[in-house]
């Protein structure tokens, strides 16, 4: 592919596959669909070539340790990623040249990259996906390392500073970067983390699930430990235990470092015959899963990072017009707004409650799955999203060095 000098972007990836990021998956096909040439450095998943085209998209791969856990887990983890996207970076300039550094975080270690090439003239791009700092702490259950957490928040100022542009996900991230990273607001734009309505298609086949009349409770995402699923757990113990619905069924979708521990707590619980663990699906798959659901759920926690964070996974049960259950977090609210019912944050018999509701009535579980639809329609789908990043490269391509 032809592409003229100032078209041409490097994107690293540390701690995702490609194209299994979502974000970065849309963003990279985004720029090339304009005319970009972009190369992605991420790690390889089992299976995956060291190297191949995907949709227009350049992809280098390179082998990471897997199962990091605690300080010297991750510090391994990021040693060795920086020393691998260090090498094929080089590689990727000789080859096919670059003229933006467009970085993902985390990990915020990812600057050190980007400063060596702004040396040779390169314009860095800081795509702030997580609030790292905030995260270490979720991660750890507020049991992290002060020394880590200033050395992060450090990193983030470092990347924020030294960027030529900054890409927020929402507003709650736009104004950490503001006020902690003192950025100037007219070097930030927010692009939100919109679904791409062209891959929101069901399948013919659904999931093999004997539903058996239940009502099914659904939860497709990331099983960490930021992430509630303890939570809702607790509330489904609650509804099932307590209250006796038996006339619900969980589907818990996805993977993660929590994945084996939430297992064992829905067995300590007493509810492991009423939660079916999926584990990890390709994303084609996700809204197989979807179609299936009656009531989704988002049971994110109260905490620093949470309040921030807008999750992939609620504005895809928007996409898929399902009714939501949530916290009442400040970004829950801000992407769903009338599509979900809101449950006190952290009150666990609430959001049973909030669960309960939502079984007994399946006309309001239709009109807030429309609202949910027609929001992601009308403004949150990444068709709108694309066009504020392409501003961003428009906007740099013509600023002097």
């Amino acid at each position: 592919m032809e592409t003229h000098a100032g078209k041409r972007v490097l994107m690293l990836l540390e701690n995702n596959p490609y194209p299994q990021d979502i974000r970065v998956r849309n963003e990279a096909r985004t720029l090339v669909a304009a005319g970009y040439r972009v190369s992605v450095i991420c790690p390889r998943r089992s299976g995956q070539p060291w190297h191949e085209a995907l949709d227009g998209v350049w992809v280098y791969r390179f082998p990471l340790p897997g199962g990091a856990d605690g300080f010297l887990g991750y510090l391994l983890e990021y040693s060795v990623s920086m020393a691998a996207m260090s090498l094929l970076s080089l590689l990727v300039l000789l080859r096919e040249g670059f003229d933006f550094v467009h970085a993902h975080n985390p990990p915020d270690t990812l600057v050190a990259l980007a400063a060596f090439y702004k040396i040779l003239g390169k314009r860095f791009v800081y795509d702030h996906h997580d609030l790292a700092p905030e995260l270490y702490y979720a991660r750890f259950r507020g049991k992290g390392n002060r020394l880590v957490y200033r050395a992060l928040t450090l990193f983030e100022r470092i990347s924020c500073q030294l960027a030529d542009h900054v890409i927020a996900v929402n507003l709650s991230h736009k104004m950490v970067e503001i006020q902690r990273d003192e950025v100037p607001e007219g070097r930030i734009s927010i692009v939100r983390n919109g679904p791409d309505l062209r891959n929101m298609s069901v399948r013919e086949t659904t999931p093999a699930l004997e539903v058996n009349g239940k009502t099914v409770v659904a939860y497709v995402g990331e099983v960490g430990f930021q992430d509630g699923v303890d939570c809702l757990l607790r509330a489904l113990r609650h509804l099932i235990r307590i209250e006796q619905r038996r006339e619900l069924l969980c589907v818990l979708v996805g993977s993660g470092d929590a994945l084996n521990e939430m297992k064992h707590l829905a067995r300590d619980l007493g509810i492991e015959a009423d939660v079916k663990f999926v584990g990890r699906v390709a994303h084609s798959e996700v809204n197989d899963w979807l179609a299936i659901a009656d009531i989704c759920v988002a049971p994110e926690p109260s905490n620093p990072y949470n309040d921030r964070t807008t999750v992939v996974k609620m504005t895809e049960y928007m996409a898929a017009g399902k009714a939501i259950v949530a916290f009442d977090l400040p970004e829950h609210r801000a992407t769903a707004e009338k599509a979900a019912l809101y449950a006190c944050p952290n009150d666990e018999i609430d959001l049973a409650a909030k669960i309960a509701v939502l079984m007994d009535d399946a006309d309001e579980r239709s009109r807030m799955g429309e609202k949910g639809r027609r929001r992601i329609k009308d403004g949150l789908a990444w068709s709108y999203q694309e066009k504020l990043l392409l501003q961003v490269y428009e906007t740099l391509g013509n600023r002097p060095r």
